[in-house]
């Protein structure tokens, strides 16, 4: 290595042929260029920016767009509030009643946002086009990307490098075919501490390399500080200086050369721009709860991001992958600090991308989200139980950005995020307590004997179940009738009659997983309160079944509360009981849930059955990957018809 720092990224391929011990910065043998420091320090979160630029507002309507989505909430909540309110008033409010109606009208109020935000998402896709012109696939792309640098960083931490650098291999071939590799270089930031799978990471880049022209880095820390973001910090102090963005990616990330370029062209189309977070398409997963996912945001998931797009305009959010950045704005004005205090609100900041972009955005960086750019791609949970892990590392991070919303200088946008973010964690003790509220109800009606509770018990459950349902419901019908009234667009889902029954289904089993998901999050909040910490290992990437025993460990919790709730209701009154049956019935079957819905077996089944099939997988490739590619080189859990998708981006 040299400290020439002048020197061009092409001129450092040439002078670094060959692995490279990195002194104290690196373990291993390391692939890496001539350094190009960045300075990049800690933001004092107690005081305003240093530099703030002036902010390119591409929407002068958002305002409007967020006034009337609130200001509709704030409507819907009141139109359901005063018939709750009639009922329940009755003889006077108890104070059990006067809890229990508040806590409706909080649910209420924010599962109505989130259809507010779904019929926008209708409103941008008819009327709108919330997104830069680069992005949009009907722009044709630049013939060039001179002038710009951009890095692809992959950190990993203990992952099957046979998957990681098959990714990569990917991406680089789809970037090659269409003629835009020289724009982009790849660095892939070990985090690993497993020796076996350092080894392996190392010969597997070695492979790599070994077949590629060059613009391909590794190294592997000395010192794991700050988990993702400081391996992401290191790698911006020692090299960002010679890159113009970068394309953070997480370990199961897949994006074309065609997203590449278009994200790379529009960051130097648009200089007032500091990031642009794509929305990830789920693939990859065999496993019936795999599929489920992957169907569910694959239909409905365009409708949301494009109504986000339409609400967050420039001040929006960064989901820590998947996404372009602008290097020198992220260096000068993203740097975290470790927060004072007890986990979980002091330590590093673990969901460090809703901070990172509220920093940009302090400083006047827009923050923009592209929900109509296609070729971005990642891998969800294989299994319910990897679902709930993964989710209690999120419910932490989200959880600790309420220690952060009162930073000095953050837009009021950003606040709301971190508000949001933790408030989709503190929903499920609500829904809890709104339960427990409304059976203890039950019991002092039934122990006092007065009958007033089968008044008008079944019409409050009534108004609350069905209210929420079909706020729930409304957007899987749009986004099944969008997609039905577009001929192109119903084609490639395959058969119409699969495709509405796979949303039925998909329905129910969301409706059994819901209250598995409440009674697990609300269990990890009280966990993470008590100082409790997630941890930092490697998600499970591979799909696998589940046995029984693992299983019934793993819910014994819920089938538990879902019989001892089940009887209390029934011996309450039978049609409080025959209404609580969906949320019943998801706890008390967790278990089978959990192992059924894990199989990969029926998961195949399924996709014979053309259910939960998404374009992706019906999409007949242009040609198959050759049979003769290495198995390394394959595409991995993503499957022959995306992987060549991707290679024929051009």
């Amino acid at each position: 290595m040299t400290d020439d720092c002048a020197r061009t990224p092409q001129a450092a391929r040439a002078a670094a042929p060959e692995p490279a011990e990195a002194a104290s910065l690196v373990l291993g043998p390391a692939w890496l260029p001539v350094e190009a420091p960045l300075p990049m320090a800690a933001q004092d979160l107690t005081a305003p920016p240093r530099t703030v630029r002036p902010l390119e507002r591409g929407l002068g309507e958002c305002d409007l767009w967020r006034t009337l989505a609130f200001a509709l909430t704030a409507v819907a909540m009141v139109a359901a509030g005063i018939p709750s309110h009639d009922v329940l008033q009755i003889d006077g409010f108890t104070p059990l009643e006067m809890v229990s109606f508040v806590l409706f009208e909080l649910l209420f109020g924010w599962v109505t946002f989130s259809l507010m935000i779904t019929l926008f998402g209708v409103a941008g896709a008819v009327a709108h086009e919330p997104e830069l012109a680069e992005l949009k696939p009907e722009t044709p792309l630049p013939r060039s990307l001179a002038g710009g640098r951009t890095a692809i960083l992959m950190p990993i931490h203990n992952e099957d490098p046979g998957q990681v650098f098959s990714r990569l291999r990917t991406m680089r071939r789809s970037l090659r075919d269409l003629g835009a590799q020289a724009a982009f270089d790849v660095f892939v930031l070990s985090d690993s501490r497993d020796p076996d799978i350092a080894r392996a990471e190392v010969a597997a880049f070695a492979h790599l390399r070994a077949e590629d022209e060059g613009g391909l880095f590794y190294r592997r820390r000395a010192l794991n500080q700050g988990r993702k973001a400081g391996n992401i910090a290191d790698w911006v102090r020692r090299f960002g200086g010679a890159y113009d963005h970068m394309v953070v990616l997480d370990a199961d990330s897949l994006m074309s050369g065609e997203a590449l370029a278009r994200l790379a062209a529009a960051m130097q189309a648009h200089p007032g721009v500091g990031l642009i977070q794509t929305a990830p398409r789920l693939v990859g997963r065999t496993s019936l709860f795999g599929r489920l996912q992957q169907f569910a945001s694959r239909l409905y998931g365009p409708v949301m991001t494009n109504g986000l797009a339409l609400l967050w305009g420039s001040e929006g959010n960064y989901w820590g992958h998947n996404a372009i950045i602008r290097v020198r704005a992220f260096a000068d004005q993203a740097g975290l600090p470790t927060l004072e205090g007890r986990r979980p609100f002091g330590g590093d900041i673990m969901s460090h991308d809703f901070v990172e972009a509220a920093l940009l955005r302090r400083a006047g960086w827009a923050v923009r989200i592209a929900p109509r750019l296609t070729g971005s791609y990642e891998e969800c949970p294989p299994t319910l139980p990897d679902l709930i892990a993964r989710d209690r590392r999120w419910c932490q991070g989200n959880v600790q950005h309420l220690g952060l919303v009162g930073a000095r200088g953050l837009h009021w946008m950003s606040r709301f995020h971190m508000i949001q973010g933790a408030l989709g964690y503190l929903m499920s003790p609500l829904w809890l307590g709104f339960l427990v509220i409304s059976a203890l109800m039950a019991m002092e009606s039934h122990l006092t004997a007065s009958g007033e509770w089968d008044m008008y018990s079944i019409r409050v459950l009534r108004w609350v179940l069905s209210t929420t349902f079909t706020c729930l419901f409304i957007p899987r019908l749009i986004a099944l009738g969008l997609t039905l009234s577009k001929p192109s667009e119903r084609r490639s889902w395959g058969r119409p009659d699969r495709l509405v029954l796979s949303v039925l289904l998909e329905t129910a089993l969301s409706a059994l997983i819901a209250p598995i998901m409440m009674l697990s999050q609300t269990k990890a909040l009280f966990d993470i309160l008590r100082g409790r910490d997630a941890g930092w290992s490697a998600q499970k990437r591979e799909d696998g079944s589940i046995v029984w025993r693992d299983a019934l460990r793993h819910h014994s919790l819920h089938a538990v509360a879902g019989v001892v709730l089940g009887l209390f209701l029934y011996w309450v009154s039978p049609m409080t009981f025959a209404w609580a049956i969906p949320v019943v019935a998801g706890l008390v079957l967790a278990a089978p849930l959990a192992v059924l819905t894990a199989d990969p077996a029926l998961g195949a089944l399924f996709l014979r059955w053309e259910l939960f099939v998404t374009p992706e997988e019906i999409l007949q490739p242009h040609r198959a990957p050759p049979r003769e590619e290495p198995a390394e080189a394959r595409p991995g859990l993503y499957g022959p018809a995306v992987a060549a998708r991707l290679e024929l981006s051009a």
